[in-house]
């Protein structure tokens, strides 16, 4: 290795440039001092101003002490804020809350209730503990709603009571019953107040121009509730106010008092209620930070277990203090995302300001007018049944489930109203996985027989009706639109099969993924499609149909049709597919024992693409594999096409294939060529990728390329950029070059193909990210490190320069270096390539059209590392100088 490596000193008492080398394990990071942004100043004023009239507004609605409010609202921001894995979601006293808090409070008094907020902590903190925060976003979406809608109707309805000037019953049915009499004595100063705060709450968001822009940055809750605050003060209506009584007299926590059953019930209401709404607030606050241009990399994707910890540890200080249960609130975290807060300091803040508020602002406070609360909390119970919900479980078919969740909640309550929704769900789910429609139709003397839905044993009998009305040696397409087959459909189409070509008949197998097809001459293929569509009932597991297709040869003629059931990627290298009773060009049957001289005996082992031993299968030495792409079928983008076999030992280096009847020959130099492995790659993708991407390909040759990333990767064979980003046509606009470099502005010499992809997939197609992405072994980093100065100017050479700025940067002793996370990089070239792409976006940066767009917050710019012997990704999480690589993981994709 040359001078260039850099080294690194151990001793952190001595200066930098003194410390001894360590090569392959970077320094600690130095300690950071305590900042706080100026964004997060301006945006925890942002949420303060919101989170007070709230809080006394949902403390009004529960009938609890209005102090109440103000507590929760400061152990959410102070707690939860601190301890919770959302940093940017805000914490305090929450509308879904409101019904189970008045139920409790109804039911066993305040200072149990107060108790049950700390059992129900304790609850969060064991669930916390046991990692299952994911688990609860189980909870089908319609029930989730349908509480949310159900436990909003309830707070309207009651609020509506204050409103008029009265006061609200314990449940919606005596609310109903009593609002005709409330409706014949009407408060007229009370409703003045409430349609005066509902008008300013409606209209202040909606103001024109440029007046409206400025206006908006003050919330429209603290406008509505200031304006009613004001006009009652001024014209001296005589309305109830609040009265918050001293702290010296607030009620704290008590032992609670009740039937165990009665408060075992509470707590897991409360518990649940509480987790649900703050984990499903974490994953929205996290789809807002993605929405905003290089937030998402300095946040950074929020820990669900550790915010159900940091919500459980704020509902024990609210509970035990006298505050109202505590949950993540959507209103208040999407201000505070809105308000340009880049980290928890902005949610701790607005803690401690309501703190000051609590103490310092009480006579200001106590002239707002109780329907002002009243009317902005109706308000906000009202958006709680959102129609664009309604839309979207009406688009999936589950309507019935959030109708019966929300008249269960406004009926009988939130947790019989959930439980009642998860019965419902569950009923819904079992007859979609019974119910399956079969059909059967002749169109010009072929017989269709359509299987859709799940196969399983409750529709054998529909099936083997279905299959024996059809005549004896017709031909018959068994079409199955479905994922799953149990064992006992699956011995019931095989034995029908049986009999049906013992008759004369043929049979073919499709579905939605095209399965395989056979001819009745050589019924392999469609046994072993049956196999593999059951294999999930004899063994435990779900897989999908078969995804290959070979077209029936013409009667007569030479056929070398095979079942190609190789994965899509299988290494060139030693490739051998499975001939299924293949026949040579030459018409005589290939003699399986006749085998290349490198190819293994079968079932011994053969060296694969990374030169290791590989087991063969078990009688023709094939790569093992379904033959399906794990997203085929449905993504049109996904690679679905396979590498088609090599021809027999009896005419080396031809092949000819039957496709669609038409026979085809592709002539190399010698057995597994590049290039008749190139022709056979083209005719597998024309058989079987063509049909299914045909459609979205032509759409997108319609409407043209809008591809939302930039993906700038090395050229290394070893990277597929769609596989690992799981994307397809048109989702990606890739470039790629020797080390993934992003050369500087104006140093590339007359090689200016990198700078003109950036701008034009910038200012063109107005990408919305750009990824740089290394890998693990990059030839080009061990190439700098070990280039030696001077030698020949070769074009290699002169394209590395644009890397010596990461060598140096990794060489600097006043730079902290990349780091991954859980572990330290294995070595000098992989600490280089994770410098590498910290700098690549350095030198992205500095590109006019980049940057312009960083100013303007229309682009984020992302990093990311491909361990390529570990088949692990990971994302740059940190934006700091050195930057940490965080590995992304299967649970990550549903946060």
């Amino acid at each position: 290795m040359s001078a260039c490596v850099p080294t690194r000193a151990t001793d952190s008492h001595q200066n930098r440039t003194k410390r001894a080398p360590q090569p392959h394990s970077p320094p600690p990071s130095p300690p950071r001092r305590f900042r706080i942004a100026g964004a997060d100043v301006s945006a925890s004023i942002a949420v303060f101003l919101i989170a007070l009239p709230l809080s006394l507004g949902i403390a009004l609605a529960t009938g609890a002490p209005l102090q109440a409010g103000l507590v929760a609202a400061a152990a959410g921001g102070l707690v939860a804020g601190r301890l919770g894995g959302c940093p940017l979601q805000v914490s305090g006293p929450a509308a879904g809350l409101t019904v189970v808090t008045a139920d409790l409070i109804h039911r066993y008094g305040w200072r149990t209730t107060c108790a049950v907020t700390v059992l129900a902590g304790l609850a969060q903190l064991a669930l916390g503990c046991l990692r299952v925060a994911r688990t609860a976003l189980a909870v089908s979406p319609a029930i989730v709603h349908g509480m949310l809608a159900g436990i909003g109707v309830t707070i309207a309805v009651a609020q509506l009571h204050i409103v008029l000037g009265g006061t609200p019953q314990s449940s919606v049915l005596a609310n109903l019953r009593a609002l005709p009499a409330q409706l014949a004595d009407v408060h007229p100063a009370d409703v003045a107040m409430s349609v005066l705060t509902l008008a300013l709450l409606l209209l202040w968001p909606r103001v024109p121009g440029r007046l409206g822009q400025l206006m908006r940055k003050i919330p429209a809750a603290l406008v509505a509730v200031a304006g009613a605050t004001l006009t009652a003060s001024l014209t001296g209506l005589s309305l109830a106010k609040v009265d918050l009584p001293s702290w010296s007299s607030h009620a704290l926590a008590g032992l609670p008092e009740g039937p165990a059953l009665g408060i075992a019930a509470a707590v897991l209401t409360t518990t649940l209620v509480c987790s649900v709404q703050s984990l499903l607030g974490a994953v929205a606050v996290d789809k807002l930070v993605a929405g905003q241009p290089g937030l998402s990399a300095r946040v950074g994707r929020s820990n669900l277990n550790r915010e159900l910890l940091g919500q459980g540890a704020a509902n024990i200080v609210s509970g035990t203090l006298g505050g109202l249960p505590v949950a993540g609130v959507a209103v208040r975290s999407s201000a505070n995302v809105q308000a340009g807060a880049v980290s928890r300091n902005s949610t701790m803040l607005h803690g401690v300001l309501v703190v000051v508020a609590a103490l310092l602002m009480v006579p200001v406070l106590e002239l707002i007018p109780l329907a002002s609360l009243a009317a902005l909390v109706m308000a906000v119970g009202i958006q709680m049944v959102s129609l664009n919900h309604i839309r979207t479980v009406t688009r999936h078919r589950e309507v019935l489930v959030y109708a019966v969740t929300t008249l269960g909640v406004v009926f009988l309550g939130v947790l019989e109203g959930v439980l009642l929704g998860v019965t419902v769900a569950v009923a819904v789910a079992l007859n979609r996985l019974a119910h399956t429609r079969i059909t059967h139709d002749e169109k010009e003397g072929v017989h269709h027989v359509h299987v859709r839905g799940q196969l399983t044993f409750l529709a054998v009998p529909r099936l083997s009706r279905t299959l024996h009305l059809v005549p004896q040696g017709t031909h018959v397409v068994v079409e199955l639109d479905g994922s799953f087959m149990d064992h006992a459909a699956y011995e019931s189409l095989q034995d029908w099969q049986n009999s049906h070509t013992a008759r004369g008949g043929t049979a073919e197998l499709t579905g939605r993924r095209m399965g395989v097809r056979d001819t009745g001459a050589d019924r392999t293929g469609f046994e072993t499609a049956l196999a593999d569509t059951a294999t999930g009932a004899t063994s435990g597991t779900t897989t999908e149909a078969p995804a290959r297709t070979t077209a029936d040869a013409p009667t007569g003629g030479p056929t070398t049709s095979t079942v190609c059931r190789c994965h899509p990627w299988t290494p060139w290298r030693n490739h051998q597919c499975d001939h299924r009773r293949s026949t040579p060009a030459g018409g005589h049957p290939a003699d399986p024992t006749d085998q290349p001289a490198d190819r293994p005996a079968p079932g011994t082992a053969e060296p694969n693409s990374t030169g290791t031993a590989e087991p063969s299968g078990p009688d023709t030495g094939t790569h093992p594999g379904t033959g399906t792409h794990p997203g085929a079928g449905p993504n049109p983008g996904a690679d679905t096409g396979t590498h088609p076999g090599t021809a027999g030992p009896s005419n080396p280096g031809t092949e000819t294939r039957t496709n669609t009847g038409t026979p085809r020959s592709f002539t190399g130099t010698g057995p597994g060529t590049a290039g008749s492995q190139l022709a056979r790659g083209i005719s597998a993708f024309q058989r079987d990728t063509a049909p299914l991407v045909r459609g979205e390909l032509a759409r997108l040759a319609r409407e043209g390329q809008r591809p939302s990333q930039l993906f700038l990767t090395c050229a290394d064979s070893r990277l597929v950029t769609s596989m690992i980003t799981s994307s397809g046509p048109g989702d990606l606009f890739v470039v790629r070059n020797v080390g993934n470099l992003v050369p500087p502005p104006g140093e590339e010499s007359g090689d200016d193909s990198v700078a003109a992809a950036i701008e034009y997939a910038v200012d063109v197609l107005r990408v919305r990210s750009i990824t740089v992405c290394g890998h693990s072994g990059c030839g080009a980093m061990q190439a700098l490190l070990n280039s030696e100065p001077g030698g020949a100017r070769t074009p290699l050479k002169r394209w590395l320069r644009h890397g010596v700025p990461s060598l140096e940067r990794m060489a600097d002793d006043g730079r902290p270096w990349a780091r991954l996370a859980g572990r330290a990089p294995a070595d000098a070239v992989e600490q280089l390539c994770l410098t590498n792409v910290v700098q690549q976006l350095e030198h992205l940066r500095g590109h006019e059209s980049v940057a312009r767009a960083l100013r303007e917050r229309a682009l984020e710019l992302h990093g990311m590392y491909f361990h390529v012997g570990e088949a692990q990704a990971y994302l740059l999480t940190e934006a700091d100088e050195g930057g940490l690589f965080d590995g992304v993981g299967v649970a990550d994709m549903s946060a």
